[in-house]
């Protein structure tokens, strides 16, 4: 049901391995099992892209579809996927994984506001006084609890995207054989 919904809108794979920027990896693109549809495949694959996508601010698609490749995740779901994180949802997350993990590190530092923050990032663009010394302080001071929180966030979440699909996807079927059941029983 949900496979072969989602079949319709995934490239072919001879198209994606004719692409002028993939053509250097030939028939590794054409591996049927980058471009299946079934739940395993699909669960892994949405893992992948949330994790990658959470946790790796730069280059997080082509390390996605590194992975994917490795593991013979679905490869689209799992690019796709990455798009957890973008220009509208970067900051509230990165926000949040640095809420948690100041929590979870318990670093005493006083509760940063949102404010506090941004103005900490700005000093970090500027550069003025401190020069690189200066900036590495400044990375220090938020550099713990956000990685902290956002390898976190990532883990818990690709776990939960992971049996969440498995989920919907096994309650799926089963709603599919008792409909089947019920017509085949009905007079």
């Amino acid at each position: 049901m949900f496979g072969k919904a989602l079949k319709k809108y995934l490239p072919a794979p001879d198209k994606v391995s004719q692409h002028k920027m993939l053509r250097w990896m030939g028939p590794t693109l054409t591996r049927p099992s980058l471009w299946q549809a079934n739940r395993r495949s699909i669960a892994l694959g949405l893992s992948i892209g949330v994790f990658m996508g959470l946790i790796i601010p730069l280059a997080q698609i082509p390390l996605a579809a590194v992975v994917a490749i490795f593991l013979r995740a679905n490869l689209p779901v799992a690019v796709a996927s990455t798009l957890v994180t973008n220009p509208f949802t970067f900051a509230p997350v990165y926000f949040l994984a640095y809420k948690l993990g100041d929590f979870i590190l318990n670093a005493g530092n006083p509760a940063m506001t949102e404010e506090m923050i941004d103005s900490q990032v700005a000093q970090v663009t500027q550069l003025t006084d401190g020069g690189a010394l200066g900036l590495f302080e400044r990375i220090g001071d938020i550099g713990a609890p956000l990685f902290t929180g956002l390898f976190i966030l990532a883990s818990v979440t690709a776990v939960l995207m992971y049996f969440t699909v498995n989920l919907l996807w096994r309650l799926g079927v089963l709603l599919r054989h008792r409909k089947r059941r019920l017509r085949q029983t009905a007079p």
